[in-house]
């Protein structure tokens, strides 16, 4: 049995539901908004290569590494974006939150944070996660700031690791969290989400 199973996670009018090849049309508009994948330091498909990127993600699924969920807004049913679990060690109880990008329109608002607050509920409560890591882009310094913001630790860069979608060659920054930091992490996230829940 995989150590992700298929669920559905909701709060805040934000549904994190299993990526599947229906939400193909949704992804591609997220993308849109924003012409995301012109982006060097992400990996958001081109609008031709959407449904060749789910089903990457389904692929990863079926062989363990990756757990890809479609960001819905409650209200709308509008795809908003996709986030993961991936790098899944399931003998060590770790898992990584990336592959995370939503449509220009929203980001800014409480959907990260929401989004980001399931994740980890679901992680540390329910699959019983001793660490949660993140992995982004020395470059990407807006995502950086967004992993810090949540109360992830800085581990540390390995540099030269993977390639950018321009053929560059990045230096990856590495964060986490642990079980025991998870409580006050929690928090400090409910607290955003009160103080400004349309704007976190």
């Amino acid at each position: 049995m995989a150590f992700v199973q298929p669920v559905v996670l909701s709060r805040h009018g934000v549904r994190l539901e299993p990526l599947a090849l229906e939400h193909e049309d949704g992804l591609r508009a997220a993308a849109a908004d924003g012409q995301l994948w012109k982006l060097r330091v992400t990996s958001v498909p081109e609008p031709e290569n959407t449904r060749a990127y789910i089903e990457t993600a389904l692929q990863m699924r079926q062989e363990g590494s990756r757990f890809a969920f479609a960001v819905i807004d409650e209200a709308t049913g509008r795809v908003l974006g996709t986030t993961s679990y991936h790098d899944i060690l399931a003998p060590v109880r770790r898992v990584e939150i990336g592959y995370t990008w939503y449509a220009r329109s929203v980001q800014r608002s409480h959907v990260n944070t929401t989004c980001k607050l399931l994740l980890l509920a679901h992680a540390f409560e329910a699959l019983g996660c001793n660490v949660v890591g993140w992995r982004t882009d020395n470059f990407n310094h807006a995502s950086q700031r967004a992993i810090e913001r949540l109360g992830a630790k800085k581990d540390g860069v390995i540099r030269g690791h993977a390639l950018r979608r321009d053929g560059t060659i990045r230096d990856t920054v590495m964060y986490s969290l642990h079980q025991g930091e998870w409580p006050e992490v929690r928090a400090h996230l409910l607290h955003l989400l009160e103080l400004h829940p349309l704007a976190t």
